[in-house]
């Protein structure tokens, strides 16, 4: 028991030069905020981020060290850099514009464009439900006018704006459904309009490595400073047509959505206590059970919106049911082969996605496990 101490008191002295460590390592980061911000700089940098990354994995294979152990440690202690990073603020790529409004800018996520493009250095107003009566006075000289309200609530928000909107205006949207919003923007305003749709929630702690979006509509050179300043946060801007990106949508967030949502109401109705559950769940059962209660940690009305949008994303989750129902045959008819010849197919189709998914999950499936707690 004595050399068990004293090898643990040397690891505890180990930890806090480690932790010294860090604190320089995050006071650098802190430095190299300021000099992107005095240059103009984005905060993330994919080609030095592998660069670094290959390199520090084959130094920690020289001395005999995990190097998946390195790079897990290097990427936790990069996301942390990419939020301390913000706080300089960022290059105003287009300091032409002086007074850009978010229509639902009290909201969460207009609240937190609100916050980028303050950082930016632009004069940011928000036009909420209780502010209509003063729409000419907010709206007046504004060179942006931005929708981040409710999907149900877009087309009317964008109608209701027509009698504020100038030509030289830029109007858009970060609504995540494309076509109808981008169409009636196009219809009511005569200057310049682009769809955006972020892929993330209101509560990142960086736009770094996040996508955004772009669908296409009038007059592109008058918003390619905003698609600039995305990119200057950290962003990817990935540019995709309106109904394409409203096909992709309905596998990735409504058919998604109404599967995760299903399978937490039918667990509610088992006879059964979340707690032992969790006291008994394998790693990846707990990341599964995570991402079902995260859904309804959120608000019911998003989803409900997302699911009911258009006709296609209800035809598609009745494809999902007659899917459960051919699956469930195999196991009602005692057909194991059956089940085996269509696991094949569908590994087939996932291809060499199947590997890298591998790769990904028992990342999160480890971080998931070292969270565990008793």
């Amino acid at each position: 028991m004595e050399a068990l101490k004293e090898l643990r008191t040397e690891i505890d002295q180990l930890d806090r030069e480690l932790l010294q460590l860090f604190a320089k390592r995050l006071e650098l980061v802190r430095k190299v905020g300021e000099v992107k911000h005095r240059q103009g700089l984005p905060i993330y940098v994919p080609e030095r981020e592998a660069e670094m990354l290959q390199a520090r994995r084959c130094e920690a294979e020289k001395m005999g060290v995990s190097a998946d152990l390195i790079e897990d440690v290097l990427r936790r202690l990069m996301r942390e850099s990419y939020t301390r990073e913000n706080q300089f603020g960022f290059k105003t790529v287009n300091p032409a514009i002086k007074k850009i409004v978010i229509v639902g800018g009290k909201g969460k996520l207009g609240g937190l464009f609100a916050r980028y493009l303050t950082e930016s250095g632009y004069a940011v107003c928000a036009l909420g439900r209780t502010d209509w009566a003063q729409a000419e006075q907010i709206l007046s000289d504004a060179d942006v006018v931005i929708v981040s309200v409710p999907i149900d609530k877009t087309v009317e928000t964008i109608e209701r704006l027509q009698p504020y909107l100038k030509p030289n205006m830029l109007l858009t949207d970060l609504t995540s459904v494309k076509r109808a919003p981008l169409a009636k923007m196009l219809e009511v305003h005569r200057g310049a309009v682009v769809g955006l749709h972020p892929m993330f929630g209101p509560d990142i702690a960086s736009m770094a490595k996040q996508v955004v979006v772009r669908c296409d509509g009038r007059y592109p050179e008058q918003y390619a400073w905003l698609l600039e300043q995305i990119q200057m946060w950290g962003a990817k801007v990935y540019q995709v047509d309106a109904a394409e990106h409203d096909q992709s949508m309905t596998y990735i967030q409504a058919l998604r959505h109404f599967a995760t949502f299903a399978n937490g109401f039918h667990l509610s109705k088992q006879p059964i206590q979340l707690a032992k559950l969790l006291a008994l769940s394998s790693p990846i059962y707990r990341l599964e059970l995570a991402m079902i209660g995260r859904l309804f940690a959120q608000d019911g009305a998003l989803y409900a919106d997302i699911i009911m949008d258009k006709p296609e994303n209800l035809a598609v989750i009745e494809s999902l049911k007659q899917s459960y129902e051919e699956s469930l045959k195999f196991f009602e008819n005692g057909d194991k082969q059956g089940f085996i010849d269509c696991f094949n197919q569908v590994r087939e189709w996932f291809g060499e996605y199947s590997e890298q998914f591998l790769k990904e999950s028992r990342q999160l499936l480890q971080q998931a496990n070292d969270y565990r707690h008793g």
